[in-house]
């Protein structure tokens, strides 16, 4: 079994006690990552003649990169490729491989073909030969995901190819290499916003670096399904306090600005899942005798209590310690005790944020870098557990603190649009205001 370094989307029931999910994983039960997430999944792949047999062979490679980080069978990741020119030719259909060496192996054997390029006529040949096929239709709900690889400009149609696509709900990726290849084609093929679903670079000997971040992009469109209103370009992730309901049952106090409003809880909550880079964002109030506890902001417990991922302010000696799995032992923990966490207990308004990546986790408070440090490789998490927010270290007990934001971003990039500030108040004429900082 793969063990990727993210977490899975699991179906969740919320009960007085905690949040229990259903286990889906392959290998151990309970235990759950992005690269068992049940995708259909297809590279519709440029090889044309302006590629050369050099490019193409890296652009093999890139495909064999990125499909590395998922779990290849039938239950989980198949992966269907399209090689196009002036006609598209199937290489590799969806449900053909049990395991990732057998489909590694048939995309190093294939050949390139050579010739013009026809875009629209790749996508739509893979809406109704790829996806459409029957026994794809009458499978259970499966991420429908095709990624588009281009170095020139199509000399066909694109627009209502892309379009049909997408009316089947099939989500797709553009990815240009070079200066042939049109933004405006680009962002036509994909999906809205561009920001999310265009990627672009200046060569293939450049493509190397975008598979990490390629990789990162698939596995937020497989498990974070929800979207955060009123955030720049509707940013996938997870409002847990919307998700929860939590405005409705707790009590109301007032915000770190004027003009919102606060709640005082600690209700149980667990996101569906989470890619491998992500951003945990809360803005909260430690007041008395909160700001001298020691308690979990946030954790999430496997069956026999042992803590997948968690966020523990300690008062007694001013720091926060993040902590989640590890492939070396149960659980591995960082502290964040630098000066600049201390403000984080004066008994007023803060933000606090963690920026987390697969190999290291940096920390901010109120906007400003606060320190970063390094993470083992880690593994999926159990999730036939419970997942609390605001309780004492090992029991039961609430912390009264004072919450205003709890939110986890699958778009790593968030963490640098997510500041301490707001926008400022339209005028009459309708222009913004200078920014208010909560901090």
């Amino acid at each position: 079994c793969f063990l990727n370094l993210t977490f899975l989307r699991a179906m969740v029931i919320v009960t007085q006690l905690g949040l229990h999910v259903d286990p889906m994983g392959k290998c151990f039960p309970g235990l759950a990552g992005c690269s068992t997430t049940p995708n259909d999944l297809a590279f519709i792949v440029d090889g044309s003649s302006s590629l050369g047999i050099p490019n193409f062979e890296t652009a093999k490679r890139w495909l064999i990169n990125i499909t590395s980080g998922f779990d290849v069978s039938t239950r989980h990741t198949q992966v269907a490729v399209v090689q196009y020119s002036d006609t598209p030719r199937l290489e590799i259909p969806l449900g053909k491989h049990e395991n990732s060496q057998e489909l590694i192996e048939d995309i190093t054997s294939i050949s390139y073909l050579g010739g013009n390029t026809r875009t629209g006529r790749a996508i739509k040949f893979a809406t109704d030969h790829v996806f459409g096929m029957p026994n794809r239709t009458s499978q259970s709900p499966r991420n429908r995901i095709a990624v588009v690889l281009t170095d020139g400009r199509s000399q066909d149609d694109v627009e209502d190819a892309a379009m049909e696509a997408r009316a089947q709900n099939i989500v797709l990726f553009a990815v240009g290499v070079g200066n042939e290849i049109t933004n405006s084609e680009l962002v036509s093929v994909a999906n809205k916003p561009p920001s999310t679903y265009v990627l672009h670079v200046e060569d293939y000997n450049s493509i190397a670096s975008i598979w990490d971040l390629m990789e990162q992009k698939l596995c937020e469109e497989s498990v974070c399904p929800t979207r955060i209103p009123g955030t720049v370009n509707d940013q996938k992730g997870f409002d847990l306090m919307s998700l929860m309901k939590i405005e409705q049952v707790a009590q109301k106090v007032q915000g770190s600005l004027i003009s919102e409003r606060a709640s005082q809880l600690s209700p149980q909550i667990f996101p569906e899942g989470l890619p491998p880079a992500f951003v945990f964002v809360a803005t909260l109030r430690l007041k008395n005798p909160a700001h001298w506890m020691k308690f979990d902001l946030l954790r999430v417990l496997s069956q026999d209590g042992v803590k997948q991922i968690a966020v523990t302010v300690n008062g007694a000696d001013k720091s926060v310690t993040f902590t989640c799995t590890s492939t070396l032992k149960k659980e591995q923990t960082v502290i964040f005790n630098d000066r600049g966490i201390k403000r984080l207990f004066d008994t007023d308004w803060h933000q606090l944020k963690f920026l987390v990546k697969p190999k290291r986790i940096t920390c901010f408070v109120d906007g400003v870098y606060v320190e970063e440090q390094l993470l083992d490789a880690v593994v999926p998490i159990y999730i036939n557990g419970k997942t609390q927010v605001a309780k004492k270290i090992n029991i039961e007990t609430t912390v009264p603190i004072v919450l205003q934001k709890l939110r986890i971003y699958c778009d790593p990039q968030q963490s640098e649009r997510e500041t301490a500030c707001e926008p400022g108040q339209k005028g009459e004429r309708g222009l913004e205001g200078p920014k208010v900082c909560r901090f």
